[in-house]
Parts: structure tokens; sequence; C-alpha cells
């Protein structure tokens, strides 16, 4: 029988209406609030993690002066899978240009939440609004074109709680050591 090994972390940024109200979780201090957010809300991916995955998640106000913070996340995670060049600047565009069609959705002073699942082979992304009324962008448009072309395989998710997701997956290069 083998065991399963998961690996999480999460990081928190501020939201941009903190201090607007009572907040439970940040009242213990800070790593009690990431602690909070791991026991209140499940992974945005709702799929079982892989045997010997690492579980990496970031969340932060919904706005697009926060994502740099995701592009250096993202860069730093597929180097950690001996991504090539080419391909970190690939997944560094593509969570850029999914959050791009989520934030248009996501409800004003809500958190953009972004799962990473590393695996040996492949590293899968996940981006996450709450939206009010949750629209799955279209795969006819030339943005989800270029987006299905950097990421490898893309798909869109309402789920549960009017959370509007683009989920996408990028194998590891063959040949890499």
């Amino acid at each position: 029988m083998t065991e399963e090994t998961t690996t999480s972390a999460v990081a928190s940024v501020p939201s941009a209406n903190a201090g607007t109200g009572p907040d439970p979780a940040s009242a213990a201090g800070p790593s009690a609030t990431a602690e909070a957010a791991v026991a209140a809300r499940p992974l945005v991916d709702d799929r079982p993690a892989e045997i010997g995955a690492d579980q990496v998640t970031v969340r932060m106000p919904a706005d697009g002066a926060y994502l740099s913070v995701l592009r250096t996340a993202t860069a730093g995670l597929a180097a950690r899978l001996d991504f090539t060049l080419d391909d970190i600047e690939d997944m560094r565009i593509a969570v850029d240009e999914a959050c791009a069609m989520l934030l248009s959705q996501a409800i004003p002073g809500s958190n953009l939440e972004c799962s990473f699942a590393l695996s040996p082979d492949d590293m899968t992304i996940t981006v996450a609004v709450p939206s009010l009324n949750p629209r799955p962008p279209s795969a006819d448009t030339f943005a989800w074109t270029v987006l299905s072309a950097l990421a490898g395989t893309v798909e869109a998710r309402v789920g549960p709680g009017d959370r509007l997701a683009i989920v996408m997956r990028k194998g590891r290069p063959t040949g890499s050591v």
C-alpha cells in the first residue's frame, strides 16, 4: 500500500477592502489567517491531488494591479519543474490572459484565487473568481485560442457559489533532467 503525500502552501495578499468588517480568521494573526483559509475553503480544483503532487494556492484581491505576483509565482513554480525558458514565459502570459478574462466578471472587492498543482510530469493552474452571473469565456475567441496555444489544455468551469474558473494544464517538456 502506498502513502499519498501532498504539500500545501497558501499565500494571502491583503484585500483592497481590508478593515471594512470583522474577519474572524485575521483576528488571531497572520498564520491563523492562512490556516483558516485552507480549512474554510476547499481548493478551487475539486479533483483529488495526484500522488506526489505539491499544491500551492495564492489568494489576492481581484484587481489587475496584483497580477505581477501571479506571473512571478508561475515562473518560479514552472522553473522548479524544469520547464524551458520559452515554456515558462508561455505560462506567465497564459496566467495573465486567464486572469484578464476572469477579472471582467469578478465581483468588485472580491478575491482572485490561483491554485497550482505540481506533479513530476505537469503543472495544473486553476484561476478562479466569484461572479454574480458567471459566463465561461467563449472558446471561439482569439483570446481563448492564444490561451490554448500557450498553456496546452484549457477549460472553463462554473463551480459552486458562482465561482468562475479557468483551468490550464501544461506537461513538463520531455527530455528534461
